[in-house]
C-alpha cells in the first residue's frame, strides 16, 4: 500500500459529524452538494496526492481510475478549460487545440483556479464547477472516459478521494452547474 494511504476504510457518502473536524468549507459544501443531488459516492481518505501517481493506491483500494484533470488557458488569460482524460494517458496540448478550434493552451496558474473553482493545485476536480456559477470555465472531457462506469476524483481537496458514477456526473452534477460538457479525443 502507498505511502498515502494511512485508512484503509472505504466509507459510503460524507464523513460523519464527527469526522469533520479539520476540514475545509469546500469539501464540506462539495459533499452536501452531492448529498443534495441525491448522488451516491464511495470515499477514502489519505494523506495528500498531487499527483496521478500518488493516486495509484487509491485507485487500487476504491476499484476505479483516478481521472487526470488539467486546467488550462490561451495565451491572454481569457478563457479557461477544465479538461478531463484517462489518469495514465499522456497529453499533447497540439490534440486539444485543434479540436476546440482555438490558440494554443498552456497550464493556467493556481490563482486562477483558486477564483474561479475554489480548488488549488493539485486537487481539481470537475466539482469544482459547481463553485463555477458564472461559468468562467469550459469543461472538456475525454471520450475515452464515457466507457468508464465510475471514475475517481477529489473532493475539491486532496486529501480524499471519490468514486462516482460518470452517469451521475454527466446527467445530475453538470446538469445541476448549468456546465455543457465538449466532447474530443485525444
Amino acid at each position: 500500500m502507498s505511502d498515502i494511504i494511512t485508512d484503509t476504510t472505504i466509507y459510503n457518502g460524507a464523513p460523519a459529524e464527527c469526522q469533520s473536524a479539520g476540514r475545509l468549507p469546500k469539501e464540506l459544501e462539495t459533499y452536501a452538494l452531492l448529498d443534495r443531488l441525491g448522488i451516491d459516492y464511495k470515499r477514502v481518505d489519505h494523506l495528500p496526492a498531487y499527483t496521478i501517481e500518488d493516486c495509484h493506491a487509491v485507485d487500487a483500494l476504491l476499484g476505479g481510475e483516478m481521472c487526470k484533470n488539467l486546467f488550462l488557458c490561451n495565451r491572454q488569460c481569457t478563457d479557461f478549460y477544465l479538461l478531463m482524460m484517462p489518469g495514465g494517458k499522456p497529453f499533447k496540448t497540439k490534440d486539444i487545440t485543434a479540436q476546440l478550434g482555438c490558440a494554443r493552451l498552456s497550464f493556467a496558474d493556481g490563482e486562477h483556479m483558486e477564483k474561479y473553482l475554489n480548488i488549488t493545485p493539485g486537487a481539481l476536480s470537475v466539482l469544482g464547477l459547481g463553485f463555477d456559477t458564472d461559468h468562467n470555465v469550459r469543461l472538456v472531457i475525454d471520450r475515452e472516459l464515457l466507457s468508464s462506469s465510475h471514475i475517481g476524483i477529489h473532493p475539491c481537496v486532496n486529501t480524499s478521494s471519490l468514486l462516482l458514477a460518470m452517469d451521475d456526473i454527466l446527467k445530475v452534477f453538470l446538469p445541476h452547474t448549468g456546465h455543457e460538457p465538449t466532447f474530443v479525443d485525444l
